[in-house]
């Protein structure tokens, strides 16, 4: 497959195709951010940058060392509330060479596909599961198979193992995941890790929602193996989408050729994003606090809304609710978010953006503004419960 075909046999994601000829009016709970403010370490940050009187060069391309120090205490010393003081400069060479700072978690993602998956080579895809791990398999010439999730959206090692065999050139895992908010036990970790590097498969750990939970802190992968690749952003957990910093942390050989393809995509992410990114991560333990307090506060109003669009559990992490359609209406979710949307004036995104296993659900946005999710709900409730 040549690249001009791979690239035109791609779609735009009806995550955000949702929203597209809406009423002015509709209330948004289909994109994924978090509708609080941006943290007040990253505010003072850009604004201390903004003050010098000097020349804004480009990332650097590795990162700030400040950066790649934060990130490395958060993954490697698993202590997000211990990182180097802001005038440390020097970052040791088995961490650094262990850290890719990049333009957000998606472009971490992307350099890995492009780096690691040749054409036609199999790319093990969660279903339901973000749509973009397909789009990045199809985009590097491979091809998607996607693997089922547990009942609650789990990793399920079972179904994941047996489809880890041929020519698999890369896996990837979410947890917690993004649509159903399903987690991954450590053993599961353990097993899916052994497994791919017994097979030669390079495994994608996507973490960017594991510091945005109401329980214990979900696992990583690097609690279990350092083998693979674990990804994450200041975009869930910190409340810093707009930003564009992410991270990928793993095997500097795994890393090295990603690299290459990053810097070949945007040379790096920009200065100010990194100087924030840093205040962020430095601050963990009052801005992750933070973020925990305002999940509550959006769940709660979830769990206590309208009956018939409760969230059936709550999630491991993440800020989605995974909400099953009205038997009704199964088999056409797609055309019943439209009606929703339609004629309630609320988006939400089908189940089946995510998968063909997606279908007969809705994932609602519980990240927004609480007064918003909260009329939202109770606008959607009379679709549940009328043909």
């Amino acid at each position: 497959m040549s690249t001009a075909t791979r690239v035109t046999s791609l779609s735009p994601s009806l995550i955000r195709a949702m929203s597209v000829g809406a009423p002015p009016e509709a209330i948004d709970l289909g994109l994924g951010v978090p509708g609080w403010a941006l943290p007040e370490p990253a505010r003072r940050a850009l604004e201390e940058c903004a003050a010098r009187e000097e020349p804004l060069g480009y990332g650097p391309i590795g990162g700030i060392p400040e950066l790649v120090s934060a990130i490395g205490d958060y993954h490697l010393l698993g202590d997000v509330t211990s990182v180097h003081p802001v005038h440390q400069c020097h970052v040791p060479g088995d961490v650094a060479d262990q850290v890719m700072v990049t333009a957000g978690s998606q472009a971490a993602l992307t350099a890995l596909f492009l780096a690691h998956v040749s054409p036609g080579q199999r790319v093990l895809v969660p279903d339901p599961g973000f749509p973009a791990y397909s789009t990045l398999a199809r985009l590097a010439g491979g091809v998607p198979v996607p693997y089922a999730l547990g009942p609650r959206g789990d990793l399920d090692t079972q179904t994941f193992l047996a489809l880890l065999e041929g020519d698999v050139g890369l896996a990837v895992i979410n947890h917690p995941g993004n649509p159903t908010g399903g987690g991954a036990s450590l053993e599961a970790l353990a097993a899916v890790a052994s497994a791919c590097r017994a097979a030669g498969a390079v495994l994608v750990s996507d973490e960017v929602y594991r510091d945005v939970h109401l329980g214990p802190r979900p696992a990583s992968l690097r609690d279990v193996s350092t083998s693979g690749v674990v990804v994450s952003s200041v975009s869930k957990g910190w409340a810093a989408p707009g930003l564009r910093v992410g991270w990928a942390v793993g095997d500097p050989a795994l890393l090295e050729p990603a690299r290459l393809v990053h810097n070949a995509m945007t040379t790096s992410a920009a200065r100010p994003s990194q100087l924030a990114a840093t205040a962020l991560l430095r601050n963990s333990a009052e801005v992750l606090r933070q973020t925990r307090r305002e999940l509550i506060q959006r769940w709660s109003i979830a769990q206590t809304g309208p009956v018939a669009v409760r969230p059936v559990a709550a999630p491991a992490g993440g800020f989605y609710a995974w909400i099953p359609v009205p038997e009704w209406a199964v088999g056409d979710t797609l055309g019943f978010c439209r009606r929703v949307r339609d004629e309630g004036h609320v988006i939400v995104v089908p189940g089946t953006a995510f998968g063909a296993a997606g279908e007969g659900f809705v994932r609602v946005s519980c990240g927004g503004d609480p007064r918003l999710l909260a009329q939202g709900l109770q606008r959607m409730a009379p679709f549940w419960e009328v043909p």
